[in-house]
């Protein structure tokens, strides 16, 4: 029952969460419980809140960490060309279904029933009678009476003359609009974008940015050529927002640039018809796995933002995400404005658990063999052989140790059953003014994949043992293992490390 307790303590699943800190998770009492219950990667939502406030809630976020002692990553999500209405005197707004509303891109003109201001000259121009517009409350969960479907019956100038479809009333600071299947022609990353990754983003070294709205394989190109000018920022993975039809048409190219996909579900929702979400799902997650770069997938239990409990078909919802191959779901409005911060962390791990269990493993390797081809890779052959390896000795761990991270990386994209223990050496380097130790990004970046879960070693144990009997390093790492629950007497363990210029993959079996 202890070796349960501590089982759970480490990880409560192996795919990862992503909370949205916010107003109700920005304490840092709630940021500590969150990181205790599962949370791994902290997102930044700059779509809302200035800078200061989000320095603030990092700063908390430092705090949680240092208590808690838990390695969490920071993602920076970029607002993009994101459309909302602006209602400067934030009074709520009361539209009713089957009258008239004019969308216009005058923004000093006041919001009424009968007229909303939006943040784009544009409009008038994309859309055409007949289009289908939706409003809601930022981060809208589908269930409020706080969004509005809209169909275009005019278009006059700049100005859009809509037929209300449903009453609601936006009440609120944020409002977004999503017009379905438009090319809404705004830059990916926007000049506010840049201003926050250049001060805020650089300020705080952030692991991941999560690109809004990519369009393109050059939406990432671009944002990648603009990191690279701010130095440590060259080593930010760039995660692309896949938010509409525009972007899974041209998903294959920007999988290849980016580092990972995030399948912003609640967006692709309203740009598809309901029942294709499932399909696109499954298809932008399986292409990620072959890829072994990681997918992410939002939206899974939008209810808890005001309930205890999820609803079966989001219980569900979640259980299939892990079951597609997902390596990390993403908490929106759940963790930022929702009532249960803590509670949803811990319910998701717990779906997430038991749908790792009853994961088809074996026909996943098999499909993913089969994918590679041969001639495999030096690399891809030797973190096939070691997941292979400690499932048929039934280890209860693999411990990878790696300086860039992509051995581990490799070894996840095969889905082990056990966790891997990813043993990050730092490196020295240096520009003749000083020294600096690389390994905290590589470490921090591999808490967003399925399976992996970092520790940095001592920069005085190199990554490269020169003789197999160099194992100080690994009874670290082993003696981590134990303290954490997962590693017990009579194990076997399944250690992947280079030795000289050799890759070796051994099995070692613990005495008492």
């Amino acid at each position: 029952m202890l070796l349960r307790c501590n089982l759970q303590c480490f990880f409560p699943a192996m795919t990862k969460i992503v909370g949205t800190l916010g107003p109700k998770s920005r304490s840092v009492d709630v940021i500590s419980q969150c990181l205790e219950a599962g949370m791994s990667v902290a997102r930044f939502d700059f779509s809302w809140g200035d800078p200061e406030y989000h320095q603030e809630t990092l700063e908390n976020l430092k705090a949680a960490i240092k208590s808690t002692k838990k390695l969490c990553a920071v993602m920076l999500d970029t607002v993009g060309p994101e459309l909302q209405v602006v209602n400067k005197t934030e009074h709520p707004i009361s539209l009713q279904a089957d009258t008239l509303v004019v969308l216009t891109p005058d923004q000093d003109k006041e919001a009424t029933s009968n007229l909303l201001p939006v943040n784009f000259n544009g409009l008038s121009k994309a859309v055409k009678k007949g289009d289908t517009i939706f409003i809601g409350q930022y981060l809208f969960t589908g269930s409020e009476t706080t969004s509005v479907w809209l169909e275009v019956k005019d278009v006059d100038g700049d100005d859009v003359t809509c037929v209300i479809k449903n009453s609601a009333t936006l009440a609120g600071s944020l409002y977004t609009l999503h017009v379905s299947q438009i090319r809404i022609d705004l830059p990916t990353l926007t000049d506010k974008d840049k201003e926050v990754i250049s001060t805020w983003g650089l300020q705080n070294n952030i692991d991941f940015l999560s690109l809004s709205y990519t369009r393109h394989a050059e939406d990432v190109r671009h944002a990648r050529e603009f990191l690279s000018k701010f130095g440590d920022l060259k080593q930010t993975q760039i995660f692309a927002k896949i938010e509409n039809i525009e972007g899974l048409t041209h998903f294959d190219e920007i999988l290849r640039e980016a580092d990972g996909i995030i399948l912003s579900r609640g967006n692709l929702g309203i740009d598809l018809p309901p029942e294709k979400v499932f399909l696109f799902q499954k298809a932008a997650i399986y292409k990620c796995n072959m890829a072994g770069k990681p997918a992410v997938v939002t939206r899974v239990v939008d209810t808890m933002t005001d309930n205890l409990r999820p609803t079966r078909a989001e219980a569900t919802d979640v259980a299939n995400a892990v079951l597609d191959g997902s390596d990390a779901i993403v908490l929106g409005a759940e963790t930022l404005r929702g009532l249960y911060p803590v509670e949803t962390i811990s319910t998701v791990g717990k779906i997430c658990s038991e749908a790792e269990k009853v994961y088809n493993q074996d026909l996943y390797f098999k499909k993913t063999v089969r994918y590679v081809g041969e001639p495999m890779s030096h690399m891809e052959s030797i973190a096939s052989s070691a997941v292979r390896a400690a499932i048929k000795v039934k280890a209860s761990v693999i411990i990878c140790f790696t300086s860039s991270g992509r051995a581990a990386r490799l070894i996840a994209k095969y889905r082990p059953t056990m966790p891997v223990i990813s043993v990050v050496i730092p490196q020295l380097k240096t520009n003749q003014l000083r020294w600096t130790f690389t390994g905290g990004f590589q470490a921090r970046q591999s808490l967003i994949i399925r399976g992996l879960f970092p520790m940095l070693a001592d920069p005085r144990h190199p990554a490269e043992s020169k003789s197999a009997t160099n194992e100080s390093i690994l009874k670290v790492a082993l003696d981590h293992g134990k303290a954490c629950g997962i590693v017990k007497p009579h194990d076997r363990i399944v250690v992947c490390q280079k030795v000289g210029d050799s890759s070796v993959v051994k099995i070692i079996e613990l005495e008492d």
